[in-house]
């Protein structure tokens, strides 16, 4: 066998070898978004019911609470970025980065000081590069997160938003996740969580249609019903975000790993060609030199005799 054939022979088992793994790899992001969509869908009915208990308590009385009340000049703010533990999918990430980057120019050309909290290992490691300062980060539970997770990040979230700026709080606290739109379709978004916009909760909380919403009596009092309330509704969006980036990572995975699968197969093809190729010509080769040498040596017999 000649060196050019065992070049293109030892490169076709290296690249059959990963597109095994990158036909695994597909599969098992496929198993596991469909997952992530069904926890998607049995979060929301949740987050609907707890919008519509915060609207009812926010617009049926008239208490001022830090979680609802606009700062007059706000100059510190909290942007919480949702990106992955792990790669391999695409342009999940570095969308969700970006989306990240121009939410942050824009508080800053308002002048507000922006805070950054960071989940996954990715958006850490790029902020950690470029030597950025990060105030709380949270790993380890992207793939599969859990209502658990969801009140690990929020917890820090809520207890800056409920202190004093001038103690190291914050007036506003975004987020910055990407949305699952389809299995071909996400995109990243951002979100403003509080201070709480009553006018767009109303619109996600509209009562059904030939629905009548009741009157509600607070006890012990409507300010105390919010203290609880609040934090319940930042960590169901925050969950429900964290579900959506899962669904939408697992969904770039799969499209990723498809691509990489097909374009391994192509890539056999034609390392398989050139392979039939090369052998073809060491056969022909070996032909030639056999007809030559047959050819001289009856020349020699002719000449002898």
């Amino acid at each position: 066998m000649g060196a050019q054939l065992r070049v293109y022979k030892r490169r076709i088992r290296s690249v059959s070898a990963t597109k095994k793994i990158t036909k695994a790899m597909e599969m098992i992001a496929a198993s596991r978004v469909v997952k992530a969509q069904r926890k998607v869908a049995a979060s929301t009915p949740y987050a609907t019911e707890l919008t519509r208990a915060v609207t009812a308590v926010a617009t049926g009385s008239n208490t001022k609470h830090p979680l609802t009340t606009e700062a007059e000049n706000p100059t510190r703010v909290a942007v919480l970025l949702l990106t992955s533990d792990r790669g391999l999918a695409g342009a999940f990430n570095s969308n969700a980065i970006k989306a990240a980057e121009r939410l942050t120019a824009q508080l800053e050309g308002e002048g507000k000081e922006v805070v950054n909290y960071i989940v996954g290992r990715r958006g850490l490691a790029h902020y950690n590069f470029r030597e950025r300062k990060v105030a709380e980060s949270f790993t380890g539970f992207t793939d599969e997160p859990s209502y658990a997770d969801a009140k690990k990040v929020a917890a820090p979230l809520i207890e800056a938003i409920e202190t004093e700026t001038a103690e190291g709080g914050v007036d506003e606290l975004h987020i910055v996740y990407t949305e699952f739109v389809s299995m071909m379709t996400q995109t990243a978004v951002e979100a403003r969580l509080l201070p709480l916009s009553l006018d767009e909760v109303a619109e996600e909380a509209k009562p059904n249609k030939g629905e009548i919403l009741p009157l509600f009596d607070f006890e012990p009092s409507a300010e105390d019903v919010l203290d609880a309330l609040l934090p319940r509704y930042v960590e169901s969006r925050i969950y429900n975000a964290l579900l959506q980036s899962a669904a939408s990572k697992h969904a770039a995975t799969r499209r990723a790993m498809k691509s990489a699968t097909d374009n391994a197969g192509d890539l056999i093809e034609n390392l398989t060609r050139l392979a039939n190729q090369a052998r073809q010509a060491e056969i022909t080769q070996e032909i030639s030199e056999i007809v030559g040498g047959a050819s001289a040596l009856a020349d020699a017999t002719a000449g002898s005799d």
